[in-house]
């Protein structure tokens, strides 16, 4: 049997605590655990699923309704280019309300 280094085990332990210490910190324990019941996992993929939608169509909604308020501000102050702009706008949509009524 070989001979050890005086410093060597001790390195090893020191760098071991440390793996110890990285792999809790990433909560590796947790992901394993997740793939062992892939029930679990695909329920909560669910409700993040769910949760993400939801939140997508809250903040759409908030920032169209922010949008459309600020256009009509523009609207009510009657600037020669929003102006323009926004008969275009309704112009367009009166245009194709119209082709899809027949």
């Amino acid at each position: 049997m070989k001979e050890v280094k005086p410093g060597l085990i001790e390195s090893v332990i020191n760098k071991l605590e440390k793996l110890a210490q990285a792999m809790e910190k990433a909560s590796v324990a947790e992901y394993v655990e997740l793939y062992r019941h892939p029930r679990r996992l695909l329920y909560l993929n669910f409700i993040s699923g769910i949760a993400r939608g939801f939140g997508l169509a809250v903040g759409f909604t908030a920032v169209g309704a922010l949008f459309l308020y600020l256009m009509g501000r523009l609207a009510a102050l009657n600037l020669p280019i929003v102006g323009e702009f926004i008969a275009e706008i309704t112009r367009i949509v009166q245009e194709e309300l119209s082709r899809r009524a027949y």
